[in-house]
């Protein structure tokens, strides 16, 4: 696996250079590859470590049904959060950590099929995070924590947030071939019980906070104005 090169862009609401990573043939996701912030001194991944570090897989597939049904007068990754979009942050926060990353946005009948999509898209990696897009408060630092935790033989780690679960979730590669044929709205539920999941606890309420309706975005610009 190596850099093939430069591209500007690459993910609606997404500003500067993109390193690409050589990966497989072309999907049908918009976005179509993977993408990290360009090193810097003050990186929090040194350059040649991300790519032995998991990709985190950013979905951005679902319709947001419930955000409209609650009110919602735009789709809710489109939603303003303290003068971003729900999207814009979520990329903010994946980009700053240095890691790799994936925007899996066409078109998908569930979050399995999305999931599957972005996993065919980056079958090279070493393993994977699925992070819904929806997550606009999660930290950089948790998304690092989550990719460099020593895994002890196990193939999932789900992060946890005072009792709850949440994202992104890990994969180990171990698990490529059953993430690829996921399909449905159960997401990658089965494999996670399948795997005998270990957990991490994370001092991160952004890992738990997803923007479902328009109370969910309330909230985050309550917490985000406290921040």
């Amino acid at each position: 696996m190596c850099c093939s090169g430069l591209r500007r862009g690459g993910a609606p609401g997404g500003t500067g250079l993109h390193m690409m990573w050589e990966s497989t043939a072309p999907t049908a996701s918009t976005t179509g590859a993977l993408g990290c912030a360009p090193y810097a001194p003050h990186s929090p991944v040194a350059p040649g470590q991300a790519q032995l570090l998991p990709v985190v897989l950013v979905l951005a597939s679902g319709r947001g049904a419930r955000f409209t049904a609650s009110g919602g007068s735009t789709h809710k990754l489109q939603a303003d959060l303290g003068g971003k979009t729900v999207l814009q942050r979520t990329l903010d926060a994946v980009r700053a950590s240095g890691l790799y990353w994936h925007l899996e946005d066409g078109g998908h009948p569930g979050m399995g099929d999305s999931i599957a999509a972005a996993v065919r898209a980056t079958r090279n990696a070493p393993g994977w995070m699925v992070l819904p897009a929806d997550l606009p408060l999660v930290q950089p630092h948790t998304l690092l924590q989550v990719a460099q935790e020593p895994l002890g033989g196990a193939a999932v780690l789900v992060p946890v947030f005072k009792g709850q679960r949440g994202h992104p979730v890990r994969f180990a590669a171990a698990c490529r071939v059953a993430l690829e044929t996921l399909e449905g709205n159960t997401g990658a539920a089965h494999v996670v019980r399948a795997q005998a999941a270990i957990k991490m606890i994370v001092n991160d309420g952004g890992c738990v906070m997803d923007i479902d309706t328009v109370d969910d975005l309330q909230r985050a610009r309550a917490w985000l104005q406290r921040r």
